[in-house]
């Protein structure tokens, strides 16, 4: 087993837990009582809906008894009570029909939500990125398995309650009409009361343990299968993502052969699934045909010996198909349920993990972190970032070298370091998203500092909400925005702060940075944390990006690289980063 599906299983539950986990966050979630009204008004439908086939039953009788009499009377005035049945029947089922699809709405509007809210607390999904294969491909369990887990939910609780009321109505109906039935074997006579009720249980329990039998591995099937058709739509998705770079390196051939190798994998899984569903078939087609006549052969003994009339052979028929029907639920939906199962073990365990990041593994070394200091600096006294927890390995991380470790309030600061040095999860762990070391780090208040990444996020959106992300500035107006795009270097774009485009596809390396400096200098942070991002801009933007810095008078700048422009333009305090090498170095540290 690899190590991925290890880490996997680890924050897999027991079904019992799986269960209740998803119907805690349903209790919680804003929709329930929307739903809870739903299911209310769905119940009334089935119990309404199971009268009506009840009352289509007991039609059955009269109805039949009178085509053998030749009645016509009689029999127009059944087909007059069948039209009111039946129609009764087709508005009870549009009604629930409609009922149905927006019940499951509900339960994917509350699933999603649920989900993305948990997804997106600050610095959890950053930290769930090392889980392994847990971590992968979080839209497909956000968009896909939702949808599939809600609806799946929906159909099987409504199906079974449907099956349960019909159980319920229709076992007392062959009941009464074999209550007194008696087999003749010679002289001996042997009473069995209820005896299509025992036959029809007996029935349908070999059909559910023979399913259950030959439909064992689906569940497992099915969640294999999700996995790799997230894999081919992320695959997929990159390649579009990347298609400049591809194009430019003629790297066609090499991605087509990664989209291939993924479309491989999917189609062996549908393989298994095919196969296996084509056991399950056996059982559930096979039971399915001989439902056909199993009730007349069961209740044949009764009708020709002349306890039965014909309508009370239909009646009994009816019945018997209606309790099959009911104790066959479980047969019927194997591969529906299987379906859930998996689904809800991809949702259950993608939540768990992501509310686990909350709390380190036992063993774990994590940083420390102090916040809201009240002498208003940052301190990195004895720190050490480890880039695996286990520190397994060499270049397992940082540690700052420096003896003199705190950053006060309006300081110009350069962290370097050392080759092999990685200044990157150094500011991953002072942004408070990566806190697997050791030591101790002290922060100003959060809302005093803004972090700019190497790579930075440029929202689909207007641009001037991109200037204000990620919360908008009510103080700066429509003039000072498109100032801050002249000094920046991007006048191009002053009237357009109103269009929506894919920003970080419209602009180049340059452009994208400028827009992040500039959205950084109009929220005016105290603190102002840069990883690398003057690294490789042509020198008039530098030289653009520094000037507008530089009015930042009262910021603390702090910038993680080696820009020679930052170190002439600033003279910052400069702090060197070293690679902590193994366990031993670290234990030195600690000494």
């Amino acid at each position: 087993m690899t190590d991925s599906k290890v880490i996997l299983q680890a924050y897999e539950l027991p079904l019992g837990g799986q269960f209740r986990m998803m119907v805690g966050a349903f209790w919680k979630a804003p929709v329930r009582n929307r739903v809870l009204v739903l299911t209310a008004a769905l119940l009334i439908v089935i119990f309404a809906t199971t009268y009506a086939t009840y009352r289509l039953n007991e039609w059955n009788g009269p109805f039949y008894d009178a085509l053998e009499r030749r009645d016509m009377p009689e029999f127009l005035n059944q087909l007059v009570v069948f039209a009111v049945i039946a129609l009764s029947l087709t508005l009870l089922n549009v009604i629930q029909t409609w009922l149905n699809q927006i019940t499951a709405m509900r339960m994917r509007e509350g699933l999603a939500r649920d989900l993305s809210d948990v997804w997106l607390v600050p610095g959890r999904a950053m930290k769930l990125s090392r889980a392994g294969a847990i971590a992968a491909n979080p839209d497909q369990r956000l968009h896909e398995d939702t949808r599939i887990l809600a609806e799946n939910t929906t159909a099987l609780a409504i199906g079974l309650v449907n099956s349960t009321i019909l159980l319920a109505s229709f076992i007392g109906v062959l009941w009464a009409i074999s209550s007194d039935f008696t087999f003749h074997f010679g002289a001996r006579t042997v009473f069995i009361p209820g005896y299509m009720v025992w036959a029809t249980v007996f029935y349908a329990l070999v059909g559910s343990w023979l399913s259950n039998v030959v439909g064992d591995r689906l569940p497992r099937l099915n969640a294999e299968r999700y996995a790799r058709e997230a894999d081919l739509r992320a695959a997929l998705m990159r390649a579009n993502e990347n298609m400049k770079p591809i194009t430019l390196a003629r790297g066609e051939a090499n991605e087509r052969e990664r989209v291939h190798l993924a479309i491989d994998n999917v189609l062996e899984m549908l393989r298994q699934v095919a196969w296996a569903l084509t056991n399950l078939t056996w059982v559930s087609a096979g039971f399915g045909w001989l439902a056909l006549v199993a009730p007349i052969i069961i209740a044949s003994p009764m009708y020709f010996s002349g306890d039965l009339s014909f309508g009370g052979l239909m009646m009994a028929v009816g019945a018997f198909n209606q309790v099959n029907q009911a104790l066959r639920w479980y047969v019927n939906n194997f591969g529906v349920i299987a379906d859930w199962r998996a689904t809800l073990t991809r949702v259950s365990s993608f939540r768990n993990a992501l509310l686990s990041m909350d709390v380190p593994a036992t063993g774990e070394k994590v940083i420390t972190y102090h916040e809201n200091q009240a002498d208003g600096r940052i301190s990195v006294c004895g720190l050490s970032v480890f880039a695996n927890p286990d520190l397994g390995g060499p270049g397992n991380g940082v540690r700052v070298r420096e003896g003199e470790c705190f950053i006060g309030q309006g300081e110009r600061v350069m962290i370097n370091g050392d080759p092999g040095a990685d200044r990157h999860l150094f500011f991953q762990a002072l942004a408070h998203i990566w806190p697997w070391g050791q030591g101790e780090i002290g922060l100003p208040p959060a809302g005093s500092m803004i972090f700019v990444p190497q790579e930075g996020y440029l929202p689909t959106a207007k641009l001037r909400d991109v200037l204000t992300y990620p919360h908008g500035l009510p103080d700066v107006d429509d003039d000072m925005l498109a100032e801050m795009l002249e000094r920046v270097g991007l006048r191009r774009l002053v009237h357009r702060l109103d269009d929506v485009e894919r920003w970080d596809r419209l602009l180049d390396k340059d452009e994208e940075v400028s827009l992040l400096v500039a959205n950084a200098v109009l929220r005016k942070p105290d603190w102002l944390v840069m990883d690398d991002v003057l690294e490789g801009l042509e020198p008039h933007t530098n030289e653009q990006l520094l000037t507008v810095l530089a009015d930042l008078t009262g910021s603390t700048l702090i910038y993680i690289g080696r820009s020679e422009d930052f170190l002439k333009k600033f003279s910052p305090r400069l702090f060197h980063l070293a690679p902590l090498a193994a366990r031993a170095e670290i234990r030195n540290v600690e000494a």
